[in-house]
C-alpha cells in the first residue's frame, strides 16, 4: 500500500493536511503528516528533510506531498531514502544553489505587492481583526493571497494555526546538484494568487522540463478541496503502481 508523506510550508503545520489526511484515511489510505522544525532557528533545509525521514522510517511504497515551500526539502529526502513518486503541490522549483529567498527574483515572480501581502498575512494571522491590519491579511478576504476559497470560520483558523518561520532555511542555498532520480509531478492550482497558474507554469516548464497538471482552487487545496485532491493523488499512485 502506498504511504501518503504530506509534507507542510512554511510556517504550517500537520493541522493544515488534516481534512486531507481524514480523506485519504476514510478511504483505508496509510498517511503520515509531517511537522518541521519551523520555528528552530538552527534548522534549515537539511534538518527539515531530517524531519521527514524520522517520520517515515520503516515505512515503503512512499508518495512525498510537497507542498508551497515544501519543494526544496522534499528531493532532499528522496536522495535519502527510495521514494516512488513526488508530487510537488503549488510548490516551489528548485534550482542547484539557489537559495529559497533568491527563488523569487530567480523565477521572476510578476507581484511584489502579493509576496508582501503573503508575509503581512502570516504576520496578522493569529488576529485579523486587529487595527491597521490590511485586507489582504483578513483571511478569507477577496485580496487574501492564501485562503480566499476557504468557508470563513475555516479561514481564519488555518490564519490563526500559523506557525512561526524561522529565516534560517530561507537563507541556505538548495545543496543538490541536479533534481533527483525520482517520478516528479507537479499540480498547481488555477486560483492560486500567491503562485498565478501562468507563472508556475513557466517555471515548471523551465525547471522541470514538464507541463504542470492542473485543478481549481487557491494556494491550499488540501484544505479548500480535500476530495478532489484526494482523487488526484489516489490516481497519481495507481499510475504509479503500474
Amino acid at each position: 500500500m502506498t504511504t501518503f508523506v504530506l509534507i507542510p510550508g512554511a510556517a504550517c503545520d500537520s493541522w493544515h493536511w488534516h481534512l486531507l489526511a481524514e480523506e485519504l484515511r476514510r478511504r483505508g489510505r496509510d498517511v503520515v503528516s509531517v511537522d518541521l522544525p519551523c520555528e528552530d532557528d538552527a534548522a534549515g533545509l537539511d534538518e527539515y528533510a531530517d524531519a521527514v525521514v524520522h517520520a517515515i522510517a520503516g515505512r515503503g511504497r512512499l508518495m512525498l506531498v510537497a507542498h508551497s515551500f515544501a519543494g526544496f526539502s522534499a528531493p532532499l529526502v528522496c536522495a535519502r531514502v527510495p521514494v516512488d513518486q513526488l508530487v510537488l503541490l503549488a510548490a516551489m522549483v528548485p534550482s542547484p544553489g539557489e537559495a529559497p529567498a533568491e527563488w523569487w527574483r530567480a523565477t521572476r515572480h510578476p507581484d511584489s505587492q502579493v509576496r508582501r501581502a503573503g508575509r503581512e498575512a502570516q504576520r496578522a494571522g493569529a488576529d485579523p481583526a486587529a487595527e491597521g491590519t490590511p485586507e489582504s491579511a483578513v483571511p478569507g478576504s477577496a485580496a487574501d493571497p492564501f485562503f480566499q476559497d476557504l468557508p470563513p470560520r475555516l479561514a481564519a483558523e488555518a490564519a490563526v494555526r500559523w506557525r512561526r518561520q524561522s529565516e534560517t532555511p530561507a537563507t541556505r542555498p538548495w545543496p543538490m546538484e541536479a533534481w533527483p532520480a525520482v517520478a516528479t509531478r507537479f499540480l498547481l492550482c488555477r486560483q492560486d494568487r500567491l503562485f498565478p497558474a501562468p507563472f508556475l507554469r513557466e517555471v515548471v516548464a523551465e525547471r522541470l522540463g514538464v507541463a504542470p497538471d492542473e485543478m481549481d482552487g487557491g494556494h491550499f487545496p488540501m484544505l479548500s478541496r480535500p476530495v478532489e485532491l484526494a482523487d488526484r493523488l489516489e490516481r497519481y499512485s495507481r499510475s504509479a503502481a503500474k
